[in-house]
């Protein structure tokens, strides 16, 4: 596979063509993963750019023995977002932020886009706010459209725990959901 040719080639020879096609390859799955995560172009390419630097620099710790490169960038992607949501330069844009950044086509869809925008920002804030651990799980699931034997593999736990964590992080994302809408 050419993935497996490029990733030696990094290792080895730190092949400029090399990076730059195992980048091409994953760079739009890896940009909508951010994206659907900060609902923010800017932030979502900034993240991406951000993930492929560290990516490149790591490369030589990858083991394709232990995960696909598909998994390892996924596991760093969903790192490094839990990383900026902790970070001062996230709770410093949240206070700066003005409310309205869309593209208004039609008013209908405007308002469904801002409804559906304001929803995924609460539920990103609740998963903001759980462990760590819980937050991996649920970022990979409904984010990175994994598994949950799939995660169970990546995170090297019994998949009796990832759905005991999974389905508790869920619930406890539908009380605060229904809270925020009951106020």
């Amino acid at each position: 596979m050419d993935e497996q040719r490029w990733i030696r080639q990094i290792q080895k020879k730190a092949s400029e063509p090399a990076a730059d096609a195992l980048v091409s390859k994953y760079y739009k799955e890896m940009y909508g993963f951010h994206y659907k995560q900060t609902m923010n172009v800017d932030l979502s390419l900034d993240l991406t750019q951000e993930l492929f630097i560290g990516a490149l620099q790591a490369i030589r710790n990858y083991d394709s023995s232990k995960a696909s490169f598909r998994t390892w960038l996924y596991k760093l992607a969903s790192n490094r977002l839990v990383d900026y949501y902790r970070s001062k330069s996230y709770r410093y844009a949240q206070l700066a932020q003005p409310l309205g950044e869309y593209e208004v086509e039609d008013t209908h869809d405007f308002a469904i886009s801002l409804e559906y925008k304001e929803d995924v920002q609460k539920v990103i804030g609740i998963v903001n706010g759980l462990d760590a651990k819980l937050q991996q799980i649920i970022r990979l699931k409904l984010f990175g459209d994994y598994t949950l034997p799939e995660i169970a593999d990546m995170e090297s736990i019994p998949l009796s725990t990832v759905k005991t964590r999974y389905y508790a992080a869920l619930k406890y994302i539908r009380k605060e959901m229904e809270a925020v809408h009951d106020a």
